[in-house]
């Protein structure tokens, strides 16, 4: 189910400041021309379970100018007395049209913003939310990891965003960390979230909603995307083992569709690891150089990705360096 804005909506968006300066047209024309009919509709949100919406980000290299940061999924939990976000997209610019965007179809509280993991282009939107009695929440390791990249962080984003579109962006902080479970109540919704093990970073967070047995894995599965690696190419390949064997109805992915059928969604993500891994080990036995391992390890895996060149030699170097060590 697509959640509908009309252009009435998006205009007030618009004298907000919520949406649509002119730096950001194209990322305007993106989220709310409908080409068919030439109306201003908006298909900002799918729901994907009853209370459960997701906005999808657009594949893209990096955050700028035009897409203001929407490269990566969002969601939105709602309960009978206040709702949680997750992720928040990669500008406080987008994180405002996030706001907007639920202001649109519930009038109850955001509580929670859930960050899954520290990469921009899930938490830069976090400004926009910040408000009182609203609790950021992140893995017990994610503070100190975006803390120590902060700088780089918002340097790099800055420049690629530029400075209309990076305006009011920084970092913030999660009020309240996760050691291992957190459950939350959003009234006669209860979430349940889990701290995971190093995979694609040492901060990763998933996110279940008990009622429609929804799960938010945030970059743990990417669809489409090339996937990231920035932790541990072997604790990733162990995650995904042991998520695909506890039931979902359905999960959210990092970054592709709306939802994905579970454990399905999984499979393209453990071919592509496997194959990297055991190509990375015959090239270890026989004492093998990280230069031939960029040129020639998992080039089978191109056509299955976005992105890849992009990615995915940066992938081969980070599990190389990990692998010649076991």
């Amino acid at each position: 189910m697509r959640i509908q804005i009309n252009r009435r909506t998006v205009l007030q968006m618009t004298a907000k400041g919520a949406l649509c300066a002119i730096p950001a047209a194209s990322f305007c024309a993106r989220a709310f021309a409908d080409p068919s009919n030439g109306s201003v509709q908006s298909t900002f949100f799918t729901e994907v379970a009853p209370g459960v919406m997701v906005h999808q980000g657009q594949h893209a290299h990096e955050m700028t100018a035009d897409n203001l940061g929407d490269i990566s999924n969002c969601g939105v939990i709602i309960g009978k007395d206040a709702i949680a976000v997750i992720d928040t997209g990669g500008s406080a610019r987008f994180g405002s049209a996030l706001k907007a965007a639920i202001a649109q179809v519930s009038d109850l509280p955001v509580r929670y913003v859930i960050n899954t993991h520290m990469h921009p282009d899930h938490v830069f939107g976090n400004a926009a939310f910040m408000a009182e009695n609203t609790a950021f929440i992140g893995h017990a390791k994610l503070a100190r990891g975006l803390s120590a990249r902060a700088d780089r962080y918002l340097s790099i984003n800055k420049k690629t965003l530029g400075d209309t579109a990076f305006a009011g962006t920084k970092i913030v902080l999660p009020t309240q960390s996760v050691q291992d479970t957190l459950n939350l109540d959003l009234g006669g919704r209860a979430l349940t979230l889990t701290a995971q093990k190093t995979a694609h970073t040492d901060n990763d967070l998933t996110v279940r909603d008990e009622t429609t047995g929804t799960v938010f894995m945030g970059d743990l599965i990417f669809s489409g995307h090339t996937p990231t690696l920035d932790g541990s190419i072997k604790g990733w390949m162990t995650r995904l083992s042991d998520l695909s064997a506890k039931p979902a109805a359905r999960i959210v992915p990092g970054h592709g569709p709306a939802s994905m059928a579970w454990p399905d969604a999984a499979k393209p993500m453990e071919r592509y690891f496997s194959t990297i891994a055991r190509e990375i080990r015959a090239i270890l036995a026989r004492d093998g150089t990280l230069k031939e391992a960029m040129s020639t390890v998992g080039r089978s895996e191109k056509g299955a990705w976005q992105l890849f060149e992009e990615y995915h030699v940066r992938n081969v170097s980070a599990a190389f360096a990990e692998l010649e060590w076991e």
